[in-house]
């Protein structure tokens, strides 16, 4: 009996041990699997053909993305610049006080402006003149109302079209923007008699950039730099992360790399809600600058309505900024306390 059980429990532990498993029967030897087996070849060819395909896609993607990158390239002015041939509403002057004033660049061509001499009680012989520098759009009647407001503070203004703006003769480009920005401060200093250390550069948004050049090349009080960003190639980068395009556009306007040379006092101003240039921007503009510097922050503001946001308060700063500039940096070569 003892015998006849351990039989039946080594039967059991080799069934256990089969390779089959418990309960699985086990194939007759010299017997095929009749489940058909996958054929090497067959298994390799679907792999090359695989293979193929994600290459296929691959090539299209690159292609696509290669035109893409070529047509931004080559239309990179139509992605920067916006100029606006027709006003807002009318050419004329927004007030009895703003004169229109017309001058020639350097390669002869003729732009067109907008002075105003300030209002106020103070001596106009005193008075800050800013130097303004607009952004990428429009022309300038679509600021008439913030040259009133800058007026109305007691600060002159020059607000003049780059080529290819408004009345301006031309066509944009970066380089033809610092010729107009020098041909504004030439006709300021020589026609109108302003002398170089009551001149303010103020530039908004793109125009920050040329702004600061003015500042680089001209003998200035200050410079003021509203809403800047780093560089096109770094908007580009920021615009367009999946398109290398940002390695290849030739426009630079590079406020981060030149704003390091900077020799006279700067405001910064930036909206805290800029929807077109990062705050990021703007600060890591401030932080190259070497100083004397001031950071100016507008909660609530984007990239457009920093002057409305801001209200008195912003007009404010930039005329306490003015006066120090001019009563401490005489020539452009003095410092804010």
């Amino acid at each position: 009996m003892r015998a006849a059980c351990l039989v039946l429990l080594m039967g059991a532990g080799l069934a256990l041990a089969s390779p089959w498993g418990p309960g699985k029967a086990r194939q007759p030897v010299g017997l095929q699997d009749p489940r058909p087996a996958r054929i090497p070849v067959l298994s390799a060819l679907g792999a090359v053909l695989s293979m193929k395909r994600l290459l296929r896609l691959l090539l299209i993607v690159c292609a696509t993305v290669l035109a893409a990158t070529a047509l931004l390239v080559l239309l990179e002015r139509r992605f920067i610049f916006y100029p606006t041939r027709e006003p807002a509403i009318t050419w004329q002057p927004p007030a009895p006080d703003v004169e229109e004033c017309t001058f020639a660049t350097a390669d002869g061509l003729w732009l067109y402006g907008w002075w105003h001499p300030g209002w106020g009680d103070e001596d106009p012989a005193r008075r800050p003149v800013l130097l303004w520098c607009h952004g990428n759009a429009g022309n300038i009647t679509h600021r008439a109302d913030n040259l009133l407001l800058l007026a109305d503070h007691g600060l002159a203004v020059l607000l003049f079209d780059y080529r290819g703006y408004g009345r301006s003769e031309g066509r944009p480009s970066e380089d033809g923007f610092y010729l107009d920005a020098e041909a504004a401060y030439e006709y300021l200093v020589h026609q109108r008699g302003v002398e170089p250390e009551r001149v303010v550069c103020f530039g908004r948004s793109l125009g920050a950039a040329v702004a600061l050049h003015l500042a680089l090349e001209r003998p200035v009080a200050g410079l003021v730099m509203e809403s800047p960003f780093a560089s096109i190639p770094a908007m580009a980068r920021r615009q367009m992360p999946f398109l290398p395009a940002w390695l290849l556009v030739r426009t630079q306007f590079d406020n981060l790399g030149r704003v390091r040379d900077l020799r006279v006092p700067l405001l910064v101003v930036h909206g805290a809600q800029d929807e077109m240039v990062p705050l990021a921007q703007g600060r890591a503009v401030y932080d190259a600058a070497p100083g004397p510097k001031e950071f100016y922050l507008i909660e609530g503001a984007g990239h457009n309505d920093t002057y409305v946001v801001g209200g008195e308060q912003y007009f404010l700063a930039l005329r306490r900024f003015c006066d120090r500039c001019l009563a401490h940096a005489p020539a452009g070569q003095g410092h804010l306390p």
